[in-house]
């Protein structure tokens, strides 16, 4: 087995499980901090950021393993980032046609997110096997912006 395809199976595995608390940290613990990462209410552009922020944890912990291995694999960061934002549309898009279907359930919520983060997962492991991006080094500052706007949309959404 490879080390990319180990390392996007721990990533989906880290993503999976963080993703879970994720989803009711605010709820237990509301503050601006956990506002940044966890949904305020239960809409869907807010549960996108539990899928975002689980896929890039996944990704911090390969960037890590990999660290420590010493294994040189082409655009981790970048990957991780680029499946990440495509998970969003991909929850959005299946978590809409089910509750048009059965309903809005909790449980719908939780089994698309772990359906986007593996789609997102597999999308980042073709991404990994490309010849290394320019853009590989300027992925922190995405990231870091795709969370200014998150925050922006969850505290000004009104006046949008």
């Amino acid at each position: 087995m490879s080390w990319i395809l180990k390392f996007k199976i721990i990533g989906t595995f880290v993503a999976s499980l963080v993703s879970l608390p994720l989803m009711f940290l605010y709820k237990k613990f509301p503050n601006f901090f956990t506002s940044i990462f966890s949904p305020v209410n239960s809409s869907l552009w807010e549960h996108s950021k539990v899928i975002f922020g689980s896929i890039l944890i996944g990704g911090i912990t390969q960037k890590i393993i990999m660290l420590i291995k010493k294994v040189p694999v082409n655009n981790i960061c970048f990957s991780t980032f680029i499946s990440a934002i495509i998970a969003i549309p991909i929850y959005i898009i299946l978590v809409s046609i089910l509750f048009s279907l059965f309903g809005e359930r909790n449980v719908i919520k939780i089994l698309v997110t772990f359906i986007a983060i593996l789609v997102a997962e597999v999308i980042s492991y073709f991404i990994m096997k490309q010849p290394e991006f320019k853009l590989e080094n300027y992925t922190i500052i995405f990231a870091i912006i795709t969370y200014i706007i998150f925050m922006f949309i969850t505290y000004f959404k009104n006046k949008i």
